[in-house]
């Protein structure tokens, strides 16, 4: 009983801390994010908060943490440009809503299908659009208003504060694993920077974080149809990327952790965290691949640390801003490059030589377009360049094996799948001018997969039939009479032996 009450309480010890270090490297990003989106910090803080803790709370994977990111800020900035701050809350209660049907009706499953080469792209993109959001951290404000990048004394301060905070990370592990690295490299180089009275950009410089308890509020937008229109194509997009998202780190994470999520759950959690936010001034979010690194990388893959992550987080809002706004963003930007350099998958750069060009090609497509787009594009396009990838190799992959039987009718026995992109090397196959009277095509190491299958198999019969050719189809499924015409009467039918496959059809639903 002893040894199991050790256990629990070093594992909420762990979850805890790695809270800590979460809500930490939650603050700068939430505050950035806000920015970018036009919306007040605290908009972006207490989104970071409601999302993480219903997320973490009801979820369908343990240890992800969820807040506002960058991914669907990029989208909000316009809808707040041109109509405000309130269409927006509006617009991420129907994301919400939107986020809720998808899981409701099962489709988290669907990102199972996502490739690997796809997922690898994915994970390589976030880690370098990870690196690149902390340059901005770089800047300072100019005489003219303008940013412009640190030069001299900040510029080398700042440097040697993050590799200090790197340094940390890195090496703290090898003498003791009683407290999270990355929770002790931002405590040590904050109490540097405070004692020694170092001269640094902090979080307090980006922002003030000091604020009272998220309140209901309803979206004050007229209930119209043209608040409808103005807000669904909005709603559709961030709920697309941000169940993209979420659902690829969840994948991500159970890879590291060799365990499996719950995508669908996910879908409802992410769905109910966004329209509770929405109803309480906050901008909406999905997971960060950034901060559930440092904490799937502390080893907190229980709910408890993205729950302490939250309340640590409403907590710094409430009663502890004037600290947090002390914590030098070296710190945490050093933190960030380590969450960098361990999201990206250096094993990927090897494998380019050895995976097959399209893959490679799927890899790298998938990462450019992160970095320059948003994850979503970038996403889709993987799969759909995956898909056409995969459909050209199968197409070239249809052959027959013709020969003259002891009746002297000619016998093709088809091998490989046929579909849409086969159809055309299909027609290629026969020759029914020179065949004699009675041929006869074998399905049986075959699959007709398609409508555009059908089709082809269609089109073939007219040419035998204007040949003068009598033709026998056997081994083919009696679904495929259902879409045949020309053909129909050619099909040889034996229920013992013939598949029993539906091909996909659009006359049929």
């Amino acid at each position: 009983m002893k040894l199991n009450a050790c256990l629990d309480f070093s594992r909420i010890k762990l979850c805890t801390l790695s809270g800590l270090t979460v809500a930490l490297a939650l603050v700068p990003e939430a505050i950035a994010f806000a920015f970018v989106a036009h919306v007040h910090p605290l908009t972006g803080l207490y989104a970071a908060f409601m999302v993480g803790l219903i997320t973490a709370a009801f979820g369908g994977r343990p240890g992800m943490i969820s807040g506002a990111t960058g991914a669907l800020a990029v989208v909000m900035v316009a809808l707040v440009v041109e109509h405000g701050v309130e269409y927006l809350f509006a617009t991420v209660v129907l994301m919400g809503l939107l986020q809720i049907l998808f899981g409701l009706f099962k489709l988290g499953k669907f990102i199972r299908m996502v490739p690997y080469p796809v997922m690898l792209g994915f994970v390589n993109g976030l880690a370098i659009v990870i690196f690149l959001a902390q340059l901005g951290h770089f800047k300072t404000p100019g005489p003219d208003g303008t940013a412009a990048w640190m030069t001299g004394a900040p510029l080398f301060t700042m440097i040697g504060l993050i590799a200090l905070t790197m340094a940390i990370i890195y090496l703290l592990p090898r003498l003791t694993k009683a407290v999270p690295s990355s929770l002790a490299g931002i405590v040590t180089v904050s109490l540097l920077v405070i004692y020694a009275g170092i001269d640094t950009k902090t979080v307090g410089d980006m922002a003030s974080i000091e604020g009272g308890l998220p309140a209901f509020h309803l979206p004050a937008v007229p209930l119209t149809w043209e608040t409808l229109q103005i807000v669904f194509p909005y709603s559709l997009i961030l709920a697309a990327i941000g169940l993209i998202e979420s659902l690829l780190t969840l994948n991500l994470i159970d890879e590291m952790t060799d365990t499996r999520g719950k995508p669908n759950r996910e879908c409802v959690a992410q769905g109910a965290a966004n329209v509770v936010t929405g109803f309480f001034g906050g901008m909406g979010g999905c997971a960060m691949i950034g901060q559930s690194m440092i904490n799937v990388g502390n080893g907190a893959t229980q709910r408890l640390s993205g729950i302490a992550a939250a309340l640590f987080l409403l907590s710094f809002i409430l009663f502890a801003s004037q600290w947090i706004e002390m914590i030098p963003l070296a710190a945490l930007v050093g933190l960030m490059f380590v969450v960098s350099e361990k999201t990206f998958e250096w094993g990927s750069l090897a494998a380019m030589r050895k995976v097959p060009r399209q893959d490679a090609a799927v890899i790298v497509l998938v990462t450019v377009v992160t970095v320059l787009t948003d994850l979503a594009i970038a996403v889709v396009a993987g799969v759909v360049i995956s898909a056409l990838a995969f459909a050209w190799q199968h197409a070239k992959q249809i052959r027959v094996h013709a020969y003259i039987d002891d009746k002297g009718w000619k016998i093709y026995e088809l091998e490989g799948s046929l579909f849409f992109a086969s159809a055309a090397q299909f027609q290629t196959l026969f020759t029914p001018k020179d065949d004699p009277d009675e041929v006869v095509i074998e399905f049986r190491r075959s699959r007709v997969v398609d409508h555009s299958a059908a089709e082809a198999i269609d089109a073939l019969a007219s040419r035998y039939q204007q040949a003068g050719k009598r033709l026998h189809l056997r081994h083919l499924s009696p679904d495929c009479l259902e879409v045949l015409t020309n053909a129909k009467d050619m099909v040889e039918l034996n229920v013992a032996e013939d598949p029993h496959y539906h091909i996909a059809d659009n006359k049929l639903g």
